[in-house]
């Protein structure tokens, strides 16, 4: 039979969502499951998000607006960028993909770091280009200078997730620097910001008013997660005008939708609610470290909002029985397992479940 699909596909792993709660639920006869595996906010849409996406509907039998202007303009003046610069995406996912099919063929090289997003080798695979995975280092954070030594004439992008997903550690200033300086000017540098509102290490830069304004830099964030529209897919990043150019000619046309638009500027006026909501998640974060670390699992200090379990290969075990007392986690085979950050009442949750499992 003529083959219809490309053969490198088949040794690419599939890109493996959240489990579903209801199924969960059903499966164990419980009235509802806790699913902190997918690093959801949980405290539901911002006010006025609602209401904005209702209005947007009347008309959706229209195509949204292609260039996403309103929401573009507003995006630049808020990080005090020229419009010309930024990009939106279904996500700063989708972003990414882009970015790597505007700048990378077949045979060119994609270098990160490994374990960390798992989409990276996917969206890299799309595109024909080839992955370079770079070990993270023994505390699970990025290994700069062998990012940097893995780099060579077919390098056309380098991705530093920081925070990085979903070690939840962080790069500071003076080793970002460091690199930044190493890498040649023909590489593109992606720092990816998704969980940027979430980071309290004041050592940790923010990379938009930091390293926005060098050629080859590209700063990736989202509306997913600290802004609460994970469900409606929005993202954008910041680049230099020929890049982002590039970059909008290879986005799917219409593919930031007409609600997800209406949702991003009513969310984008909620920032006040956005911190509160960030500080609640973050004093979580930092009692769940404590308590996971009281039960004997050394949990690196995490700047996202999730914390990471390095179990190895009691990873898929732990998970496993988390989720036969209704907690759903991410485990990630052989390496740990990611907790998303919920409520208090949710978090309690997963540490009587963590107890039980470590002990067991």
């Amino acid at each position: 039979m003529t083959r219809l699909t490309r053969a490198d596909l088949d040794a690419l792993p599939s890109y493996v969502p959240g489990r579903s709660v209801a199924d969960l639920a059903r499966e164990l006869g419980i009235a509802e499951a806790i699913k902190l595996a997918s690093n959801e906010v949980p405290f539901g849409p911002l006010p006025g998000v609602v209401e904005a996406v209702a209005e947007s509907m009347l008309g959706s039998h229209r195509y949204p607006d292609m260039g996403v202007v309103d929401l573009r303009d507003r995006l630049a003046q808020r990080y005090a960028v020229a419009a010309d610069r930024v990009v939106t995406g279904c996500g700063s996912v989708a972003l990414a993909e882009h970015l790597i099919k505007a700048t990378s063929l077949p045979g060119d090289e994609v270098v990160y770091a490994w374990r960390s997003f798992e989409a990276y080798p996917i969206i890299t695979a799309t595109a024909g280009a080839t992955s370079i995975r770079v070990p993270n280092t023994a505390d699970h954070g990025h290994d700069l200078a062998g990012l940097s030594a893995a780099i060579t004439d077919r390098t056309r992008v380098v991705i530093v997730c920081n925070p990085n997903n979903p070690t939840g550690t962080s790069v500071r200033k003076p080793d970002l620097d460091r690199f930044l300086d190493d890498v040649p000017s023909d590489v593109v540098v992606v720092l990816d910001e998704a969980y940027r509102e979430f980071v309290t290490d004041e050592q940790v830069p923010d990379a938009l008013t930091t390293y926005a304004d060098r050629p080859n830099v590209v700063v990736l964030r989202t509306l997913s997660k600290a802004w609460g529209l994970a469900g409606l897919r929005i993202g954008f990043l910041v680049a230099q005008p020929e890049v982002a150019a590039a970059v909008r000619k290879v986005v799917t046309p219409f593919s930031t939708s007409l609600v997800a638009q209406a949702a991003a500027m009513a969310a984008l006026d909620q920032e006040d609610e956005v911190r509160r909501r960030c500080a609640l998640v973050i004093a979580e974060r930092d009692r769940v470290t404590e308590a996971t670390r009281k039960l004997g699992v050394d949990v690196p200090s995490s700047q996202s909002n999730f914390i990471w379990l390095p179990l190895g290969s009691g990873a898929a075990a732990f998970a496993a029985a988390c989720e036969s007392r209704g907690v759903i986690v991410r485990a990630f085979q052989g390496d740990g397992v990611r907790v998303t950050i919920g409520t208090p009442e949710e978090n309690d949750a997963f540490l009587t479940a963590a107890e039980a499992a470590l002990a067991s």
